[in-house]
């Protein structure tokens, strides 16, 4: 809060957006761009998943990739090659056309979205075969929601994978992704008008540009937590990898894909998470710009090809947060994680955007700093109070909490049974439930036997071969 009032009133609510530097390249140098894109992309995907399996194995104290390569680092490369000369398989009951297409729908408009990562300033730093130029493919006023859109079009990929493979499990599968998507998506774009309202522009190189004085993960700290949260669930990764469930759903919307179907699937899963992890570099950290040691000692860090070296950095670093997390973290339940969603991130993000937007308006009309800083602390002050207000009286039926409730809404009955199918499908027990001890059969260690001697079954003697 004190870091939002910091901002000086005589900032416009508008940046200066000056885009006239993109459009100006010649059709080669576009093409050369969009060639280095796709594979920087490539690279990064294949080197990200070589990366996580050394690092898992690291944590979990076992041997990681070692063979493929030097130190294995072709495991990606031989993975792919494997997929590719596996067998095809197309099941028949599906929808073949929408079946084919799911993976194309799924893997091309997840490349789209680095065509507006700035790698660079936007003011021709750099010189390719003589000719002045950005470190950036294009750019636009609504960068943004371009960014936005095509990984909502990505996403109709694995619901309309789940849905055309005609099979039980890879429709639950696709259920659940469109749920996780509609939800998660929300909450980050509440986590970018933020962003928008502190920057005054949805182009990604203005918004770069923007925090020459500060990142917006410390001026903006909420909504970049809050973003942290949901580009794990937008790009289905562990602990919110529940589309792909193979506890409960053998491999959810990808079971009845093989060979380079799968792989396709497999490469989109990884380019979301090097597109997500891009766009939080770029929106919070600073993107290309040198954090705060090197840039204030060195004059030129922030020029010619070094900010490609910050924001590759700042890229592995995120990465490897997905990687900590899925070596980490177990895998939460459904119901938790869109409670997490709905009943904590949505109004958390709402809240903050209205005391962003209300500390951006009140600097805006010149009010002094201690002015906002009374204003935002009174209002927090009296909600906390009307939230403990309303606690407390809610809270005077606490002795009724232990009653019994209605049948099957899964609450302890007053002799403590827990009802494990409340619902109509199996339920963990809440925080003070007790489930119904497991029935299990008698141990047969305290039952009296007759002593059987050896090589009878009715504990006769056996008789040799002549009777005696």
């Amino acid at each position: 809060m004190s870091a939002l009032a910091l901002a000086a009133p005589s900032q416009s609510v508008l940046a200066a957006e000056d885009l006239s530097m993109f459009g100006t390249d010649p059709w080669w140098l576009i093409a050369l761009k969009a060639v280095f894109c796709f594979a920087f992309m490539m690279l990064t995907v294949l080197l990200s998943i070589v990366f996580e399996r050394k690092i898992v194995g690291w944590m979990q104290l076992r041997i990681g990739p070692n063979r493929h390569g030097p130190w294995g680092m072709l495991q990606s490369l031989a993975d792919g090659v494997k997929l590719m000369l596996k067998e095809d398989i197309t099941v028949k009951g599906s929808d073949k056309l929408v079946y084919l297409l799911a993976p194309v729908i799924g893997a091309v408009p997840a490349f789209m979205a680095i065509a507006v990562i700035p790698f660079g300033p936007a003011d021709n730093e750099i010189s390719v075969f003589g000719h002045r130029t950005t470190m950036q493919l294009t750019d636009m006023p609504v960068a943004v929601l371009f960014i936005l859109a095509t990984a909502s079009i990505a996403s109709y990929g694995v619901v309309l994978a789940g849905w055309s493979s005609g099979s039980t499990y890879p429709l639950l599968g696709g259920v659940r992704a469109t749920a996780q998507i509609i939800s998660y998506e929300i909450a980050m774009g509440l986590s970018f008008a933020a962003v928008f309202l502190y920057s005054g522009s949805m182009s990604t190189s203005t918004i770069v540009a923007e925090q020459a004085d500060g990142w917006f993960a410390y001026l903006l700290p909420v909504s970049f937590l809050i973003y942290l949260v949901s580009m794990v669930g937008e790009a289905h990764r562990a602990p919110f990898d529940m589309p792909e469930s193979e506890g409960d759903l053998v491999a959810g919307f990808q079971t009845e894909y093989s060979s380079i179907k799968f792989a396709m699937f497999m490469l989109t899963e990884y380019i979301h998470l090097v597109t997500v992890s891009a766009l939080a570099v770029t929106l919070f950290l600073g993107g290309w710009r040198a954090p705060a040691p090197i840039s204030t000692w060195w004059e030129g860090a922030n020029h010619g090809w070094w900010p490609m070296l910050w924001f590759t950095a700042k890229l592995a670093v995120l990465i490897f947060v997905f990687v900590w997390l899925r070596g980490t973290l177990p895998r939460v339940r459904y119901d938790q994680f869109m409670t997490l969603g709905w009943k904590l991130l949505i109004p958390v993000a709402l809240v903050w955007l209205m005391l962003v937007a209300t500390v951006r308006a009140m600097r805006n009309e010149g009010y002094d700093y201690s002015e906002v800083v009374y204003w935002v602390a009174g209002t927090a002050l009296g909600l906390l109070l009307i939230t403990f207000v309303i606690d407390f009286f809610r809270g005077g039926g606490d002795d009724d909490s232990e009653s019994e409730g209605p049948p099957g809404d899964g609450r302890p009955a007053k002799d403590g049974a827990f009802d494990p199918m409340a619902g109509g499908f199996p339920v963990p027990p809440l925080p003070g439930q007790k489930p119904p001890p497991v029935p299990r059969r008698p141990s047969r260690a305290g039952r009296d036997r007759e002593p059987v001697a050896a090589g009878t079954t009715d504990g006769t003697e056996s008789k040799g071969a002549d009777g005696a």
